[in-house]
């Protein structure tokens, strides 16, 4: 096997808006309750930004290119109770900047403009001006229009694709296996699997393309939220493919290492399951933790049915990547109280 140099993330210019690691954490009651191997978390829900999510560590290069280029305005898109459209309005709030919003009605009649939750944040953080489209509508001619708006009135506006999936934001989990793997080294464990959430796809791309590069061993199993498996599979491929490229490391991600399994999506984005129900509240009852209910509770319902399955050994250690968004916790409470 040649040479392969290590991966030089730090080349490509990055805002901080995290001063520390996410905590790496045994869940020693969840572990118990499910009688099967132990249970670890990552808790980018911990980051920084307004209420912490997956996104940050996406826009922390994202916005330092939109700095770059003189923007003055971002422009991103998301479903309803979007947790990247929160994280993108609160950084264009860090920054100084503006912020505008596509919003697409994945599911029809959901959006109410007084809900609560991510709703809601997005009139306290201010955002300049909400759009919003119907479900299959081209989303990047929406944003395009809205860049020359933005350019007819003088200004200047940064587009970023939904969830922050291109390879410039999947380096932010290429950055995560960083930092998760030195971290497992400084704590003495060594992780058998690794479980996340699988949506756009930036963050599973972007760990893949990081522990391919370390050759850390641990496969990742993603658990989609919204597509079927094989085009969601096709989807996280093709970005890895394009992130690896981008870092300098083409070729270190193969076809066999994506895993995308969609048997916890249920009905579809965003629509509550009751595999999902039971994940956020044995979560918040065991462990104090809160996940949300269209990612992290849907990834969550996937590691717990896996387990029962006897897909993973007594013995065995478990990452679970916490990805954040408690925010929507409150627009969901209809279905997620007892």
């Amino acid at each position: 096997m040649g040479y392969r140099r290590p991966m030089q993330l730090s080349r490509f210019p990055r805002r901080r808006y995290t001063p520390h690691p996410t905590p790496l954490e045994r869940l020693d009651n969840l572990t118990r309750h499910l009688g099967g191997p132990d249970i670890w978390i990552k808790r980018d829900d911990l980051l920084g930004l307004a209420a912490g999510g997956n996104k940050t560590r996406k826009l922390e290069f994202l916005v330092a290119d939109a700095l770059a280029q003189g923007a003055d305005t971002l422009v991103t898109v998301g479903a309803p109770q979007s947790n990247h459209c929160r994280l993108t309005l609160a950084a264009a709030a860090k920054e100084g900047l503006k912020c505008r919003l596509v919003l697409e009605e994945r599911v029809p009649g959901s959006y109410r403009p007084d809900a609560s939750g991510n709703n809601l944040l997005f009139d306290l953080m201010g955002v300049e001006s909400t759009t919003l489209v119907k479900a299959g509508t081209d989303l990047a001619a929406a944003m395009a229009a809205i860049l020359d708006d933005l350019a007819r009135a003088g200004r200047r506006g940064y587009a970023i694709p939904g969830g922050g999936s291109n390879p410039l934001g999947a380096l932010g989990y290429a950055a995560c296996a960083q930092e998760t793997m030195t971290q497992a080294f400084d704590q003495g464990v060594a992780f058998d699997s690794i479980v996340v959430a699988s949506g756009s796809a930036g963050t599973h791309a972007g760990l893949l393309v990081g522990l391919a590069a370390l050759n850390a061993g641990a496969p990742l199993i993603g658990v989609n939220v919204r597509r079927p498996r094989a085009e969601q599979e096709g989807n996280v491929f093709a970005l890895a493919e394009q992130t690896a490229a981008f870092v300098g490391l083409p070729g270190i991600v193969t076809r066999e290492m994506v895993t995308a399994r969609d048997e916890w999506v249920g009905p579809g984005y965003s629509l509550p399951t009751p595999e999902m129900v039971e994940a956020v509240r044995l979560l918040a009852r065991l462990e104090g933790v809160l996940l949300d209910p269209v990612y992290s509770g849907k990834a969550m319902a996937g590691l717990i049915g896996l387990v029962r399955q006897g897909a993973f050994k007594r013995g065995e250690t478990i990452l679970f990547v916490h990805t954040g968004g408690a925010p929507a916790l409150y627009a969901y409470q209809r279905d997620l109280q007892a």
